[in-house]
């Protein structure tokens, strides 16, 4: 009822988000400080508008430059760049430069694209230009607004402009790059399926501007530094400025996701088959969705062997649970120390039964299992889940168990993105996190103004019962936009979700185009359709991003789309005169197409279920209603919805469950259902950000290694910084030994095993007295060390030591941080104990990392140490004649073979008095096949 309070509907007990009053009686107290603050806004302007003042004049001076950029020739407008330059070189700052250099860009993409960028483009490219982000809707033009500042940055430095995929990069490399080149900067592209080698990586990221995914640049990063040569590293400019389009997903949906570069580990991989017999014979006690359920949670303990909390993804266990697994594998306890292994798959194949869903996490493709991103519903091809998930699942599915894999190299987004010096980004959903933004990137998000109004209307949510009285809904209504020829996209959350409301159109006679995880190569083509007369697309959340819905269709799309129906060959292999004609009969059609949906009320957008975030509801509604054409949204939800069962508190679902199959159109429970989105975007928030509190510690340690890395790499003073390390062992091993008063009187005799293993050789047989005063044995040892180290330069050349000692200390290092990451996850993954003992875990990991990280240093410059005290390096002279002594020993084998095999030959033929045959014809038998194979070999 609208009487009804709207306190109960939106909170939860513990869960309050800092904006909802927790007594109704503070109600009046929260609309007051919200009434002033809109009455602040209004009298002073909010920080967007302001910002938006600033800039005003700046776009004013552009356009007054457009004139001046008009009158010039193509040879005079590429002629700007070089001046710029110049100009820069002199002392002359991007920001004075910005009005011309903006000017100059946009008169080249009005003669070479055929588009001038708008004024509201320009005020998103100055916002980019100044390290913010711009927020400007669906179809507003973000390609276009990122050359603005791609083109001026460029100038000066490299600037690497971010997608979300291959396609994308692809396709603006090429589309704006026109501009780019026109003008005389470079341009490159990053694609994983394009499969670069290393040379042409470097190439493309030598580029003035790179475009490339945020997963091919990261994952450049961490392959870098794991290079063994200067030569080898790909990201050759740094990291200077960074525009990341589609801001949101890559920097907040994709945050908790890191990047890891793994290899081979020597984990027991059959145990996965094992103990995933087991789950299937257990009896789940409860699936936790809200409070009410919780309620019930020891009853279910009790009579269950696990429980599943779906709102917090986890599964656990019960006692009665354990006992039933340790029957069943016939291990005894599985706590026991011996069996830890046991314990942990069991916990992750629980998981992968009871929290992991075919076709809506994962996919089977021959016979491997591919992760589907849950932001995006995109395929993630050669990632895998950590910690034996990925195995759990594959287990599950019955395909083969890969190995595990170990930690070589990590980063997250939070940190890779933080380390360019400026970074900016565009999306049409930002200011919803507005303040994660803020505090993490210290970023902030301006709302651009539309060139057009937007006229879209979104009507009220649908809240039904059950699932399949929601989907039998959202079918009837498509069917009445379907008859009328109203263009329709339907957004589902799962590939699972997409194909079922696709067999109910199909039954009723409903043509259709699906747009998930499993067709999306075909994804530009079937989005550029979706606004045509008549047209039903289906998409999951991935929902085409990048590509404009044209209302009437998109002429290029249809013309290829003809030509294929009517010769079958390719678009690119017609004749010119062929393709015109046909690009012309297009655009009639999308022409003529174009005005009855216009008629019909636009694109109608119907959302299947609410997600997790507001952001991606938005970003559905922001397919309609593009560029001030008219446009339509509706959500249907149901109280079997992940959100729902999840969040609807108790009052809700009663109320919900009087209604039987009838639909509810309430804008009440629509702003409960928003409120309920605002606790999870809060709780994800809040774990993002834990997060980033552990990650930043390991990221701390990463900048110490990788710098250190980066000087060796270079070959930068790799003789002075292993003869410092071992003059600083040398004065701790007299310090220990000789200067420590408990020493004892074996310290000489330890002193001298210690020099033997790490330095090769011993004092005493030097001719070092080891009973004089400390200091005077610190200081013949010392000597000795650098003796002994100058007669191994001597033997070989300086210029060949210093590839020695690199190659040491970077195989070190990178042996030495592998066993960290590990020791790091590990400490990890038991910190969260140390709450029970009254102890914040963060500031723990905090200390047992930073010891853990001190330890490792230590290892790293004594193994370093070792190994090149150790070392006993040829001369050119030496390296050659091992090399002769090598082939002389190979022809030494190869010609036993040989004669092992020509005496096996003749035996084979002398009963006959045949001539024998040449080898490669002479049949032998199975015994002689034996017996000349072991020969040979």
């Amino acid at each position: 009822p609208a009487s009804a309070p709207l306190w109960p509907l939106a909170v939860k007990a513990g869960s309050i988000p800092p904006e909802l009053p927790s007594n109704p009686a503070r109600a009046t107290g929260v609309s007051r400080r919200l009434m002033i603050n809109k009455l602040l806004g209004k009298v002073f302007g909010t920080a967007n508008d302001r910002e938006l003042k600033r800039i005003r004049p700046i776009v004013e001076a552009i356009n007054a430059q457009e004139p001046r950029m008009r009158a010039l020739t193509d040879d005079q407008l590429r002629g700007q760049t070089p001046e710029f330059r110049q100009r820069l070189a002199n002392g002359m700052s991007l920001d004075e430069l910005l009005p011309e250099a903006f000017a100059v860009c946009r008169e080249t993409g009005r003669r070479v694209l055929g588009m001038r960028h708008f004024d509201v483009q320009l005020v998103g490219g100055i916002v980019l230009h100044g390290g913010s982000i711009a927020e400007m809707r669906t179809g507003e033009g973000k390609t276009l607004v990122a050359t603005l500042p791609s083109y001026l940055n460029g100038l000066q430095k490299n600037v690497h402009v971010v997608t979300v995929n291959d396609y994308l990069a692809r396709r603006d490399a090429d589309w704006m790059g026109e501009i780019y080149r026109f003008l005389g900067l470079t341009v490159g592209c990053i694609q994983h399926e394009a499969n670069l080698d290393q040379s042409k990586r470097r190439e493309a990221y030598a580029c003035d501007i790179t475009y490339g995914t945020n997963n091919e640049l990261g994952f450049d990063y961490l392959r870098d530094n794991m290079k063994l040569s200067g030569t080898e590293i790909v990201q050759c400019r740094g990291h200077q400025f960074a525009i990341v389009d589609e801001v949101d997903s890559i920097l907040i949906d994709e945050a908790r996701t890191p990047l890891i570069i793994s290899g081979p580990s020597e984990g027991n991989v059959a145990i996965y088959d094992i103990v995933d017999r087991v789950i299937p014979r257990l009896k789940c006690g409860l699936v936790i969705a809200g409070e009410v359920e919780r309620e019930r949670r020891e009853e279910a303990e009790a009579s269950g062997d696990y429980v599943v909390d779906e709102k917090n993804r986890n599964a656990v266990f019960t006692e009665q649970g354990v006992r039933h697994a340790e029957e069943i594998l016939n291990v005894g306890n599985l706590y026991d120390p011996k069996n830890i292994e046991y314990l942990h798959a069991l916990g992750q194949a629980l998981r992968a039964h009871a929290l992991y869903r075919r076709d809506v996490e994962y996919l089977v493709e021959e016979g491997e299992v591919v992760i589907i991103d849950e932001h995006t519903g995109r395929k993630m091809p050669g990632r895998r889940w950590s910690d034996g998930l990925h195995q759990a699942i594959e287990a599950k599915e019955g395909v083969k168990v890969q190995s595990e894999n170990q930690t070589l190299a990590t980063i997250t987004f939070q940190n890779y993105f933080r380390m360019y010096d400026k970074l900016s980004g565009m999306t049409g959903t930002a200011e919803t996190e507005a303040a994660e933004f803020a505090k993490i990137y210290d970023l902030d998000v301006r709302v651009i103004p539309t060139n057009k109004p937007m006229i879209r209307s979104d009507h009220a949510d649908i809240i039904l019962r059950t699932e399949n009285a929601k989907f039998d809904a959202v079918v009837e209504e498509i069917k009445q936009c379907h008859e009328r020829r109203q263009p329709v996209l339907v957004g589902t959350i799962s590939i699972e979700k997409s194909e079922k409301l696709s067999e109910m159109l199909r039954r009723q006679g409903v043509p259709h185009q699906v747009l998930n995880a499993k067709q999306h190569r075909r994804e530009a083509d079937i989005v550029a359709q979706a606004g045509r007369l008549g047209a039903v697309t289906i998409a999951t959340n991935m929902a085409g991003r990048g590509t404009d819905i044209l209302l009437g269709g998109s002429s290029q799309a249809l013309s290829r789309q003809l030509h294929f129906e009517r010769s079958g060959g390719k678009w690119d292999d017609a004749p010119e005169d062929v393709r015109a004609a046909v690009l012309e009969e297009a655009k009639a059609i999308c022409a003529r197409e174009h005005d009855e949906v216009i008629k019909l009320g636009g694109l109608h957008i119907l959302g299947t279920e609410r997600h997790e975030a507001r952001r991606i509801d938005n970003q559905l509604r922001g397919r309609a209603g593009r560029q001030g054409d008219p446009g339509s949204s509706r959500f249907y939800l149901s109280l079997e919805d992940d959100l729902m069962r999840r969040f609807a508190t108790g009052l809700m679902q009663m109320a919900l469950k009087e209604a039987d199959d009838m639909p509810i159109e309430s804008g009440i429970v629509s702003r409960a259902i928003e409120r309920a989105q605002k606790q999870v975007e809060a709780q994800n928030f809040e774990i993002r950000k834990r997060l980033l509190e552990y990650d930043d510690v390991q990221n701390k340690q990463r900048q110490v290694v990788y710098g250190l890395r980066r000087e060796m790499l270079e070959g930068e003073g790799t003789r002075e910084f292993v003869l410092g390390r071992a003059d600083d062992f040398v004065e701790a091993y007299v310090d220990s030994y000789l200067r420590v008063e408990s020493a004892g009187e074996r310290a000489p005799e330890e002193l001298r095993a210690q020099f033997l293993h790490v330095f090769g050789f011993d004092p005493v047989t030097e001719g070092i007295d080891l009973d004089g005063p400390p200091d005077g044995v610190r200081e013949a040892l010392t000597a000795r060390v650098i003796e002994r180290y100058e007669a191994k330069e001597a033997r070989v050349s300086p210029d060949l030591m210093r590839r020695y000692e690199r190659y040491v200390i970077l195989r070190v290092l990178d042996n030495q941080w592998k066993d960290h990451l590990l020791s790091l996850d590990h400490l990890k993954e038991g910190i969260g104990l140390r709450a029970y003992a009254q102890k914040d875990p963060l500031i723990e990991y905090k200390k047992d990392a930073y010891t853990l990280f001190e330890e490792m240093t230590e290892r790293i410059q004594e193994e370093i140490v070792r190994y090149l005290m150790l070392l006993e390096p040829m001369s050119e002279e030496e390296r050659r004649a091992q090399e002769e002594r090598q082939q002389r020993e190979r022809e030494r084998i190869f010609q036993a073979a040989s004669a092992a095999r020509a005496a096996s030959m003749p035996k084979q033929h002398s009963r006959s008095g045949r001539r024998p045959r040449s080898a490669a014809t002479t049949p032998v038998p199975a015994d002689r096949a034996r017996s000349t194979r072991s020969a040979t070999e």
